[in-house]
């Protein structure tokens, strides 16, 4: 039987130790689907139970060097002070005995070099251990299996203060990209700590305060002016302003009455409202964002995986280098010995991998996690590299370029009163929930017009919908459909036309095969849309309005927003529309992630407008929580910065080897200071994908 598993990994703060720990777990018999993620510090798998066990996975894992259990049974590094890590005892027994040694050769002259051994060798056991594990586990090229070979090799021709200080600063550049890696960690789960552990339960009796995590789905609970909302949920009495900046980062409240939704984690900033529970505590939004955020760290980009592909060949080939370097000199041309094995140590200390292996997953690691505090949520590093190189973007006109509710604007009739027009069109329209349908039952019942009960009804995919009313066969369709099924005449047909240029949307009631009159509707566009398009063409990106509506209203709001666009698409249509597109371009398809799935999993990058609905989160690859048209180039712009990052890291990582490598063959560079060139380039490496944490992309469009 195939059992699933999730084990906490303390220790594991970089994609060299990922990638040690996947190579070693995976050759585990009956183990597969090996996830590991740094970030979080987790490992995922599953295993066979006939051949092996949860203790022989977590004995493999503990055999490398690291802390193993169950989430929660482990502390995360982020979760303590530098000093109580396993890393951070480190530097701190590694820093004393170089201490120790140093007053010691001042003390002991003669034995100087015998103390510095020592001192290196002891602070030596837990890499060389690591080493000798990663090698046993099929990893035997390892960042700590380059340090090991170098200590030894300098002690072995009398480098030993040098070897102490290799060590010392070897673990202090792991400590540090301990503590960089904890802080992206804490940057997207200080989320939680916004959604209060308790809230107000109403009951038959009262309101008792109960444990928000003990809430079920229909609860009702009670929110306190000033309170934050302990879940996603929907006003059912009450009226307040809502901060929802800290989930979404919309940084204006906004206004919430009867039927809005909330989501957990914002803030009542002054009225009190009783909310119904929608989402218990684990599958709220906020859970929902981590939940996408981890899964989004833990899928590699393209970069990242041939980055790891390189890193397979790159240190092998390190360590024969530094083997040439040290042994065809004196081999081949009667060089000194020790002056090319110490240069081939320091070439092996240089070559160390770290610092490229963690330019680009720090970077997608930190981008992720800057655009999930933004509401710009990313299914994976692939997602993230990919947006950044559309070069085309086709959107969906009702709810994504326009507000989605649409209003009816004028109401013509041919045949009878407008009541009678309301009375089918309401009839007929009210088991839908598109929002043209939901606009003319609004205005039926605006004018107190009672919904009749109707028979056989079906939509006419993409053309319109019908029903029996009364034993009469009636359909809402489009002008394009209605011309088909009934006769328009000249004056009607302009009518439509002169509606249509104005913007609006006209649907056609025709009555067992009889046009009874239209119903025109208008969908303001987004106020921010206007901006978006313009931030796009800055950008050099191409944009098209894909709509099932007529080319008149579609072309009088592309011309509003500077775009093209191609309208009275069918569902199909629409489809091979973007195929088409993909010919020539790198597609992006913005919707709602509901009427537009096909299209959006066509696209070469599918962005849903999702306001946090479940669709939205799980259709595309990527959702925008504000439903906000400028968040479109805001991904971009995020995306087009973190590639900006990982060039930046990688060309520092290549840089600083390369100049250190020319200074090693020249004679300049010692042993600490080719450690130190390593560390280096990790410590800047991270600090540089760090800023990403801090991105914040102009949205304004002027």
């Amino acid at each position: 039987m195939t059992t699933s598993l999730i084990l906490q990994v303390e220790g594991m703060d970089c994609p060299s130790c990922t990638n040690k720990i996947e190579g070693a777990v995976c050759a585990i018999p009956g183990v597969e689907n090996v996830a590991v993620n740094f970030t979080n510090q987790r490992l995922s798998l599953d295993f066979d139970d006939g051949e092996t066990t949860e203790q022989s996975v977590s004995r493999v894992v503990e055999k490398l060097g690291y802390r193993v259990g169950r989430p929660g049974e482990v502390p995360l590094s982020s979760e303590l002070s530098w000093w109580q890590t396993a890393k951070g005892r480190l530097v701190l027994v590694a820093g004393s005995l170089l201490v120790v040694a140093g007053i010691l050769s001042l003390i002991l002259p003669d034995y100087a070099d015998y103390v510095f051994a020592a001192a290196a060798l002891v602070a030596l056991v837990p890499l060389a251990h690591k080493a000798g594990a990663g090698t046993l586990a099929g990893q035997p090229f390892t960042i700590e299996t380059l340090v090991t070979i170098a200590v030894i090799g300098a002690i072995f021709i009398n480098e030993a203060a040098e070897a102490a200080v290799v060590v010392f600063l070897f673990l202090v550049g792991e400590m540090l990209e301990m503590l960089a890696a904890a802080k992206a960690r804490r940057s997207v789960q200080a989320l939680t700590d916004l959604v209060p552990k308790t809230a107000f339960l109403v009951t038959g009796t009262g309101v008792l305060e109960v444990a928000a995590d003990s809430l079920s789905v229909g609860d009702l609970v009670e929110v306190r002016p000033g309170g934050r909302i302990p879940v996603d949920g929907i006003i059912v009495e009450g009226e307040t302003s809502v901060d929802e900046s800290s989930v979404t980062g919309e940084s204006l409240p906004k206004r919430k009455h009867d039927g809005d939704n909330l989501f957990a984690g914002s803030i009542n900033t002054d009225g009190l409202i009783r909310v119904r529970v929608e989402k218990t505590v684990e599958n709220n939004m906020i859970s929902r964002i981590l939940q996408m955020v981890e899964e989004a760290e833990a899928s590699k980009a393209p970069t990242a995986r041939f980055i790891d592909r390189f890193s397979r060949y790159y240190t092998p080939g390190v360590i024969l280098v530094s083997a040439l370097v040290a042994i065809i000199p004196p081999l081949v041309f009667g060089a000194d010995w020790v002056l090319w094995i110490y240069k081939g140590l320091a070439i092996l200390l240089i070559g160390c991998p770290c610092a490229l292996v963690l330019s680009t997953p720090a970077a997608i690691t930190s981008g992720i996690s800057a655009g999930a505090r933004q509401g710009l949520l990313m299914k994976g590093g692939a997602v993230l590299e990919a947006i950044g190189k559309a070069t085309l973007i086709a959107f969906d006109k009702t709810g994504t370029l326009t507000e989605g509710t649409p209003k009816v604007t004028n109401i013509k009739t041919f045949v009878g009163s407008e009541n009678e027009l309301l009375v089918l069109a309401g009839a007929v329209e009210a088991g839908s929930s598109h929002p043209l349908a939901v606009a003319i039952v609004d205005a039926a019942r605006a004018r107190d017009i009672a919904i009749s009960a109707v028979s056989d009804s079906r939509a006419l995919s993409g053309r319109g919908v019908q029903a029996k009313v009364d034993g009469r066969v009636v359909t809402i369709a489009s002008p394009r459909y209605a011309g088909n099924i009934a006769q328009l005449t000249a004056p009607q047909s302009s009518a439509i036309e002169r509606m249509e240029e104005d913007g609006k949307t006209v649907a056609i009631v025709v009555v067992d095969g009889e046009a009874h009159g239209m119903i025109a509707l208008r969908d303001e566009l987004r106020a921010d849309a206007v901006g978006a398009m313009t931030l796009l063409a800055r950008q050099g990106i191409s944009t098209i309005m894909l709509t099932g509506d007529n080319a008149r209203t579609g072309a009088a709001l592309a011309a509003q927003l500077g775009m093209n666009v191609k309208a009275e698409l069918l569902p199909e249509e629409k489809l091979k529309t973007i195929e088409q597109l993909r010919n020539d371009n790198v597609v992006a398809m913005v919707g709602d992630g509901i009427n537009d799935a096909p299209a959006l999993a066509t696209a070469d990058i599918g962005i849903a407008m999702g306001g946090g609905t479940d669709v939205a989160l799980e259709t595309a690859d990527a959702a925008l929580l504000h439903e906000r048209v400028t968040d479109v180039p805001a991904l971009i712009s995020l995306s087009r910065a973190t590639m900006a990052n990982i060039h930046q890291n990688i060309t520092i990582a290549l840089g600083l080897k390369a100049v250190f490598l020319l200074t090693t063959l020249t004679g300049f560079t010692t042993l600490w200071m080719a450690i130190l060139a390593d560390t280096g380039a990790t410590v800047l490496v991270t600090i540089n994908a760090l800023r990403l944490l801090g991105y914040r992309t102009n949205q304004t469009g002027k």
